[in-house]
């Protein structure tokens, strides 16, 4: 999107694009008043002129605002900002901002067509249907739940997008075929709304159910050519049961699966509660409430055809049950009518192409060009094919900042313009970004180099530490990263580096030497010398530097006061009793420098191995004194009692 503004609202920082979809963008944003990072949805400027579309936008906006759930990516303003393009015409840029989630999302998750652990999937599910019943109670219907539509953070926390601003497309139109429409999410439509209908919270079960089906077995229950063939499936097809296609899942996820997937929305689950009470049922190993199977499967067809006739709802809807369909006749039995039930599904058949092509396509004239732009040229050209529309590319490609390389920047005739069936689309695509050279802005001022920098069309950021230069002013420009000349895409960032200014320099690594050789380094460096501190520092000899302040490597200038701390050659004994000989030895040679004696003898009082006691025990001696340690080897062993003297009397008298 060319023109948007950097700062929105006077406080909403635009950064980078991290979400593309037919009607939106997303940028990675900054809250400069709160000083947090948030995420900045802006409407394209084409849709924003419709005055209709505008109010519901603003109108739902604030609807998904009022959403406080932790499972619900949190709505935090909304407002429009108008600017001139290039032209002199106003664009206005409504947008939304909103809670920044860290992850990824579920379609992600599936994008190499493997399924997710079953426990994971209901799991997933349960959160996307917690995130439902709050805003189904609030009399919000989200309308496009997908699995590019919930993102999961790196704490498994489920967080549902999107709320409100599906809601304000789908009051446009709940069609696949349409301008404003919902082109490339038909795998996870419902029945109503690819008939056209109105939708109410059961079409959000129906989708969280075709999300669970993908999570259990990789694959969306319906694939076809083209997003119309997919939706007809959804209308007359029941879908296989997930273990058909995965055969570990159990009978009572089939079960819960298939119910969500009833063509009539009376015969789902009634709300979100009860379709994750299942879920959690599934999970803890409990008896769940939906039907067998074999019922779904039995009367798939007959379910199909009430769809296109649309018969009054089964007597027993209210209580979510399915209503038993009569059986078929045997084709074996003499006077069977099973030629009938031919006839009638050929008609049926009939009836439903004939129908998608009424309701897809009124007359020549209300076929209209979708929403290209942003889309790869395969993208396009499958959307295009199902509108029975032909592609062609323009020669040449065009530079786009924001849009990849590759996909669609405009389309001729525009989008939204009346078209014939079979008519020609022809899309230019994007070359990518511009490139521009990065300007040399070495001695120039931090403010006059981001200005030039902006003037380019790149973003200076400054660097965070300044660098000592003898001939840059301090405060003017050293380098940037990338460097001058170097060709980088319109929008880049360029970082700047400042000098700290002429006679400043890195301080030297004084450490080790004597006060007297670190005095006479400072005075050649032309710095002063303030003073020193004395520290009992082990392995260093009296009258050597410890350390400085500042600390080597730090920036310094001509005339800075330097401070030695200055070691006293006497090192405080540490105790080492109790410690093993190993651990003692590492004490007292590598940290302290001394050099250790070991004696071993008996003692009551330590295991074997581990020092008794030591000589001196503690106190202030000299650096590379001799240190004794006692180690233990254990208890003192009890001798042998000695034998006792013969009492005998001697030699019998």
């Amino acid at each position: 999107m060319e023109n948007i503004p950097r700062v929105l609202a006077g406080r909403y920082e635009v950064g980078e694009i991290i979400g593309r979809g037919g009607m939106a963008e997303v940028y990675v944003g900054r809250d400069t008043r709160l000083s947090r990072t948030v995420a900045i949805k802006v409407l394209r400027s084409d849709l924003s002129d419709d005055p209709t579309f505008h109010a519901r936008f603003h109108r739902e906006a604030q609807s998904a605002a009022a959403l406080n759930h932790p499972a619900i990516v949190a709505v935090y303003d909304t407002g429009e900002e108008t600017v001139r393009n290039s032209a002199g015409k106003e664009v206005r840029f409504p947008f939304i901002v909103m809670e920044y989630v860290e992850g990824h999302t579920v379609r992600e998750l599936l994008k190499d067509g493997a399924a997710v652990p079953i426990d994971e999937a209901a799991e997933i599910v349960v959160g996307i249907l917690g995130a439902l019943e709050y805003a189904h109670n609030e009399g919000i219907v989200h309308r496009d739940i997908k699995p590019g539509n919930v993102m999961l953070t790196p704490t498994g926390q489920v967080k549902v997008m999107d709320f409100g601003i599906a809601r304000a497309l789908a009051d446009q139109s709940a069609t696949v075929t349409q301008a404003n429409s919902v082109v490339g999410t038909a795998q996870y439509l419902s029945p109503e709304q690819a008939r056209g209908e109105t939708v109410d919270t059961r079409s959000d079960l129906y989708s969280t159910g075709c999300v669970l089906f993908e999570l259990l077995t990789g694959r969306p229950p319906f694939v076809g050519e083209s997003a119309v063939s997919v939706a007809y499936q959804h209308v007359r097809e029941m879908p296989p049961t997930p273990s058909s296609i995965a055969s570990d899942i159990p009978d009572s996820l089939d079960r819960v699966t298939m119910k969500a997937l009833a063509k009539d929305k009376n015969e789902r689950y009634s709300d979100a509660g009860a379709f994750r009470s299942d879920l959690l049922t599934v999970l803890h190993g409990g008896r769940v409430s939906a039907p067998a199977t074999t019922a779904w499967m039995a009367a798939a067809a007959p379910v199909a055809a009430t769809q296109i006739v649309s018969p009054p709802p089964p007597a027993n809807s209210a209580t979510g049950t399915m209503t038993a369909s009569a059986p078929l006749d045997d084709p074996d039995e003499p006077g069977s009518r099973w030629w009938i039930w031919v006839l009638l599904g050929i008609a049926i058949v009939a009836g439903a192409i004939a129908w998608w092509v009424w309701s897809n396509q009124d007359d020549a004239a209300a076929l209209t060009v979708p929403p290209l732009v942003g889309m790869t040229e395969a993208e396009a050209r499958e959307t295009l094919t199902g509108l029975n529309l032909q592609m062609a590319l323009a020669e040449e490609r065009v530079p786009d900042a924001e849009i990849p390389e590759g996909s669609v920047v405009s389309s001729n005739p525009d989008e939204g313009a009346p078209i014939e069936e079979g008519g020609l689309v022809t899309v230019t695509l994007s070359s990518g970004a511009e490139k521009v050279p990065v300007p040399n802005l070495e001695g120039m001022t931090e403010a006059e180099a981001l200005r030039e920098l902006q003037a380019n069309d790149l973003v200076g950021i400054t660097a965070t530490e300044r660098v000592p230069h003898e001939d840059i002013e301090e405060g003017s420009v050293v380098s940037s990263n990338p460097p001058a000349d170097e060709m980088v895409d319109i929008g880049s960032e360029v970082e700047i580096t400042l000098s700290d200014g002429p006679g400043s320099f890195e301080l030297p690594d004084l450490t080790g030497m004597t006060e007297a050789e670190a005095r006479a380094e400072l005075t050649r460096l032309e710095l002063e010398f303030s003073g020193q501190t004395l520290e009992d520092a082990p392995r260093f000899d009296q009258n050597e530097v410890v350390s400085t302040n500042p600390a080597a490597g730090a920036t310094v200038k001509k005339g800075d006061g330097v401070t030695l701390t200055i070691a006293t050659g006497s090192v405080n004994v540490p105790d080492v009793t109790g410690e093993t000989e190993a651990d003692a030895l590492d004490m007292l040679q590598r940290e302290y420098g001394f050099t250790v004696t070991i004696e071993r003898e008996y003692s009551n009082d330590q295991p074997s191995g581990y020092v008794a006691g030591q000589t001196p025990q503690s106190g202030l001696v000299r650096g590379g004194s001799t240190v004794t340690i006692v180690v233990s080897r254990g208890e003192e062993p009890v001798p042998d009692p000695e034998p006792e003297p013969d009492q005998g009397g001697g030699e019998d008298g």
